[in-house]
């Protein structure tokens, strides 16, 4: 059974606008949004736990970012990076066989803010020129994540 553009309970329209949305699209992308101009627009995550990287994914889609982009490697994260520079980026300290600090050092380069992210102490793991990063503590909280993606533009 095809549906009807018409339905009203699908499908708003304003006035003044010459096709038709579905009702939460136009609440997401109307210009008065409280996120409108706050979040980073594209981020990348660098994280080699695979449901750790979905998770954290989708926390930060719900939370309003647009794009949200993976990478479990450091090749892959220089790979993306590559391919559109991101806005924000999220680092895992310590994936699988490496560190990601080479990402950050590129990051760093192109002027992207990043965050690390790691369940340890900042002194023990980050190298001196990186401890001035922020971090992001494992397990962190919504709020914290939250907080540092509306604050993100600090992170340089």
């Amino acid at each position: 059974m095809a549906s009807s553009l018409s339905e009203p309970s699908k499908f708003n329209s304003r006035p003044g606008t010459r096709f038709l949305q579905p009702a939460n699209l136009m609440t997401l992308c109307s210009p008065g949004s409280p996120s409108s101009g706050v979040l980073p627009a594209d981020v990348l995550v660098v994280e080699d736990d695979p449901l750790i990287a979905l998770d954290f994914a989708e926390t930060i889609r719900e939370l309003g970012v647009m794009s949200v982009r993976t990478a479990a490697a450091v090749a892959c994260a220089l790979a993306l990076i590559v391919e559109r520079v991101p806005d924000f980026a999220f680092l895992d300290v310590e994936l699988l066989e490496e560190r990601s600090f080479s990402v950050a050092e590129r990051l760093e380069d192109l002027s992207i803010p990043f965050a690390f992210v790691t369940a340890h102490a900042r002194e023990s793991v980050l190298p001196a020129k990186f401890l001035r990063s922020p971090v992001l503590l494992k397990p962190f909280t919504r709020d914290a994540l939250e907080s540092l993606l509306r604050n993100w533009r600090e992170a340089v």
